[in-house]
């Protein structure tokens, strides 16, 4: 799978049974990242037999309790497996303070390095990018300062098409074609032409992921067109005052913006815990937009090129 993520959990500040607060995990690219890490985040792992030891990337949207508590435990349980390889971690100004004193304070020394990248929530900025992928931080509308992640897999290679290959032709030349380069040889004449041997390059998928918001509609351009969206939907539409003070999204809101930035499949989670039944909220959501489903503990929504 070109994008595979796996939901931890759904819940939103409060405990509710059988869920637990935000956490999600995505491999993209052969990239494995934790998406925010709520309570018990490791336990959920390991639940699904998700592998601690290949987290590259951890991203943390902001400092409420529900979106990063579970982080210190899965830290320390990373050192007791003795993990040597360092570790990238995203997220506002602040959670480097509170793990620096939680080591200071346990005398403990990590076996590996973290790496923390930290970044003005406040502002839409490329924060992660390699030869495959790139993630920007999506400014949110919440009480506290707030970013989500937009993950973009660059423009993938050409394809070689199999039946034109002709004799003589060398592994080099093929990967100079995947790269959309023609081929000359030393006196620089054309040897083969890239449009004539090769296919256009598989699409590149993308993934938005949009955690404690109220509506806010200038998240629409950065959205526009996500194969993948994850959008908070905390209330029913009947309770659109206590999202409004709390600076949350009903799942109607999350479905509208669905609508109007064209995705082609949207999720919505973070739920309160006074709704028992959640089909209310997806029932809600789908009104507005079709192709939505619960962003649920143990759901897996994988996308193929």
């Amino acid at each position: 799978m070109a994008l595979s993520l796996t939901i931890l959990g759904s819940s939103g500040a409060l405990p509710s049974i059988g869920r637990f607060p935000t956490s999600q995990h995505l491999v993209i690219q052969n990239r494995h990242c934790l998406i925010d890490c709520g309570e018990g985040a490791q336990m959920q792992l390991a639940r699904y037999q998700l592998s601690l030891h290949k987290i590259e990337h951890i991203f943390i949207s902001h400092l409420h309790g529900d979106h990063y508590l579970g982080l210190m435990p899965l830290l320390f349980s990373m050192h007791l497996h003795k993990r040597a390889s360092d570790l990238h971690l995203y997220a506002p100004a602040g959670l480097d303070e509170i793990i620096l004193l939680h080591l200071k304070y346990s005398r403990s020394v990590l076996n590996y390095k973290i790496i923390f990248h930290v970044f003005n929530p406040t502002q839409a900025r490329l924060i992660m990018e390699d030869e495959a992928i790139s993630v920007h931080t999506l400014p949110l509308l919440h009480k506290l300062d707030c970013a989500g992640f937009l993950f973009r897999e660059k423009i993938k290679p050409r394809k070689i098409d199999k039946d034109k290959l002709q004799p003589g032709m060398k592994l080099q030349h093929l990967a100079s074609l995947k790269k959309g380069e023609d081929i000359f040889d030393e006196q620089g004449h054309l040897l083969y032409l890239n449009r004539d041997f090769t296919l256009p390059p598989r699409p590149s998928l993308s993934y938005a992921y949009c955690s404690d918001t109220a509506y806010y509609e200038a998240l629409l351009p950065q959205i526009a067109g996500a194969d993948l969206l994850y959008h908070e939907a905390t209330f029913l539409e009947c309770d659109i005052g206590k999202a409004q003070e709390t600076r949350h999204s009903t799942a109607a809101q999350a479905g509208q913006i669905a609508h109007r930035a064209q995705v082609k499949k949207l999720l919505i989670g973070h739920f309160s815990a006074r709704y028992k039944d959640l089909n209310l909220l997806l029932t809600e959501a789908q009104k507005h937009f079709a192709n939505t489903e619960l962003a649920i503990e143990g759901k897996n929504f994988s996308l193929t090129d």
